[in-house]
């Protein structure tokens, strides 16, 4: 067991499951994550292999015997009657039968209707009142002589969601994390694997929860499918509700006018909208109206009678077209069906989370360590609203006066959920506020940037800030932006922190400076960052400790064919490796060298090798005077998706890591 999974264990005992199980124990009942690991969190919340094996097969047991399947329903109808009752697992929803003075539940699977359920378990339980909820429940069968009555009986109900958990021991336990290893714990609580994604990839995958954790944020994700957007509002919590935007109506989502009845928003923490975009989609423009008012105002009204609400509002859909694409050619609200393309509406989102960073889920993207039974999360998360964490940025940053209220009121919900997330305990620095900051100011901007493409009505907004302990600006801008729209033209000849920038090298006189690269950055090649710098050179040394897994071997390679395509045609160029390996892989390595010394010779390129254990620093030292400094050595991508991804053979369509490159002459 790894050290993380051991501190889980050990500071959160019992409120942690082994992630993998949930697929083991699944099998082919359509239910949500939390309902599963509610029941794990019963019987396998530990650490103990004897016991998870036998918790395991505990709830396979309840899932076979008291999960309803729609195709079994039948045989689940005939063993209540037999046994006179028996435990089921169903989505229960209800409503008032005004004529009858009761209330009616429905099953979604098991197909009953109009079964009567106690005052009292509505009472204990409203949100039955809504689109449905998953319960455990006993349900009777005993035959009366009454006219026109039902032999089923509902005997007890209980939801399934967790109860009585302790947010003050959650925020003082979250002391012994650091911020990685915690950034880690909640990856692999909504069922991922860390390792496979970059910070910023976490991030984005962190910001789905702040409409958990924030009262009234409004978020937006549209990006390619198959990136997991939908996910976390079907799966993870019992407090969100996740629908298909084309079934939405005034009366279920706010009001019913005719019934007095109280939509989603009135019921549910979350309310998200799957498959949002679609340009042939058509809405109600009296619900866009009425969201407008509720998505700015917190409060809807219906008739005459005004209600306010803490819903949040997430949109989640695909897009039509790339990126660049959309930024010559429309915007990035381009998929949306034409009622919800409207500048007024679209004001009122917080954050857009560009979906079109997340890689396509794979496999190896999935956790089979540790993470907090998510239905724990869930109820974590939902006391944290009680929060506010909005104006905490502003001991440490000043926005700039040129952003609206508007603007401000979206970046400080942003930071304010992601403080509540990651930092709940309220302990993070000036740095890592720096890091959210920057992100929740990405996300508006990213909002304000495509509205004013929309409607030059939207003046151009300074998003830029002033750290007040070094009262330094810094301006912030979206990476979309700097990988398609705005070219890099270097004049600075130090490397100081004046000259970094994050776009995309384009001058063609070698110079002094320093590049950044972003988390999630595409466009980027070695031709871009060292083809400048190849000129008049016959030697060529690489430091570099971590050339050693296929793809790292690739990227030297694909560096070697640069050297080979900028040497003088006719002459030979010295090209030397230092690197380090583990004493069990160094024989591996060496057969791999071998092999390229070979292959290069071919080229004009004369390979030598040598293992150093001692080195750390990565550069690259060339005899023209040329010094460039590596922050992460040649290993600057993330992993592509294999043979069949485009970007296993083009440079600039892989995401890249975050890093320094810093050019330094000699």
């Amino acid at each position: 067991m790894n050290e993380l999974n051991k501190k889980l264990n050990q500071f959160f005992g019992g409120k942690v499951v082994r992630k993998d199980l949930t697929n083991i124990v699944k099998g082919n009942a359509i239910v949500p994550t939390y309902v599963l690991e509610y029941l794990l969190g019963q019987y396998c919340a530990t650490d103990d292999e004897e016991t998870i094996n036998e918790g395991v097969e505990t709830v396979k047991n309840i899932i076979s015997k008291h999960f309803v399947h729609r195709d079994e329903a039948q045989i689940v109808k005939s063993t209540v009657r037999e046994k006179g009752s028996h435990r089921i697992i169903d989505k229960v929803s209800v409503r008032l039968n005004d004529k009858k003075d009761q209330y009616e539940a429905s099953f979604v699977n098991l197909g009953l209707n109009r079964i009567p359920i106690a005052d009292s378990i509505i009472k204990e339980h409203q949100k039955l009142l809504s689109s449905g909820v998953w319960c455990i429940l006993t349900l009777g069968y005993f035959v009366s002589d009454e006219k026109d009555s039902t032999p089923w009986i509902i005997e007890n109900l209980k939801p399934i969601q967790i109860a009585n958990i302790d947010v003050e021991e959650y925020k003082e336990v979250r002391k012994n994390f650091t911020k990685d290893e915690w950034i880690n714990v909640l990856m692999q609580s909504i069922g991922l694997n860390p390792s496979e994604f970059t910070d910023r990839s976490k991030l984005i995958q962190l910001a789905r929860l702040i409409p958990f954790v924030e009262n009234n944020y409004n978020l937006i994700e549209l990006g390619p499918k198959g990136t997991g957007k939908s996910h976390i509002f079907s799966e993870m919590s019992p407090h969100g509700i996740l629908i298909s935007g084309g079934e939405v109506s005034k009366a279920k989502l706010f009001v019913n006018n005719s019934t007095g009845e109280i939509g989603l928003v009135g019921y549910w923490d979350v309310v998200a909208y799957d498959e949002f975009a679609g340009k042939t989609k058509k809405a109600d423009r009296g619900l866009v109206d009425i969201m407008k008012n509720y998505m700015a105002n917190k409060s809807f009204s219906r008739g005459t009678q005004v209600y306010g609400a803490s819903a949040s509002m997430v949109f989640v859909g695909n897009t039509d077209h790339t990126v660049p694409y959309m930024l010559k050619h429309s915007d990035l609200f381009d998929a949306l069906p034409k009622d919800y393309y409207d500048t007024a509406f679209l004001d009122r989102i917080h954050a857009y989370l560009a979906g079109w960073e997340v890689q396509k889920l794979r496999n190896e993207m999935f956790t089979k360590d540790y993470g907090f039974i998510v239905d724990y999360l869930a109820e974590v998360l939902k006391e944290l609203r009680k929060e506010d964490k909005s104006n905490e940025f502003s001991k440490y940053f000043e926005l700039s006066n040129s952003i609206t209220t508007r603007d401000k009121t979206s970046i400080a919900k942003t930071f304010s959920g992601l403080v509540k997330v990651i930092y709940p305990n309220g302990e993070y620095s000036e740095a890592e506020a720096k890091e959210l900051l920057e992100f929740a100011i990405e996300n508006r901007m990213r909002v304000k940037q495509q509205l004013q493409k929309m409607d030059e009505t939207f003046e151009e907004v300074d998003f830029s800030y002033v750290i007040k302990s070094s009262g330094k600006k810094t301006t912030v801008e979206t990476l979309e932006v700097l990988e398609h729209i705005k070219p890099l033209v270097t004049e600075s000849n130090e490397p100081d922190k004046e000259s970094e920038s994050t776009q995309v090298p384009t001058q063609s006189v070698p110079k002094e400076t320093q590049f950044i690269i972003r988390d999630n950055q595409t466009g980027i090649s070695y031709e871009k960052l060292f083809g400048d710098y190849l000129i008049d050179f016959t030697d060529v040394k690489v430091i570099d400790p971590f050339i050693r897994l296929p793809y790292q071997l690739r990227n030297f390679m694909e560096f070697a064919k640069l050297i080979s395509e900028k040497k003088d045609k006719e002459g030979e160029v010295n090209l030397h490796l230092i690197t380090n390996n583990n004493e069990d892989y160094i024989q591996d390595a060496k057969d791999a060298f071998q092999s390229m010394v070979y292959s290069l010779e071919s080229l004009g390129i004369l390979f030598t090798y040598e293992f150093d254990a001692n080195i750390h620093d990565r550069s690259i030292i060339m005899d023209n005077g040329w010094k460039i400094v590596l922050g992460r050595g040649l290993d600057i991508w993330q992993k592509t998706g294999g043979w069949y991804d485009i970007s296993e053979y083009v440079q600039e369509q892989r995401l890249c890591k975050a890093c320094e490159v810093t050019y330094l002459k000699n």
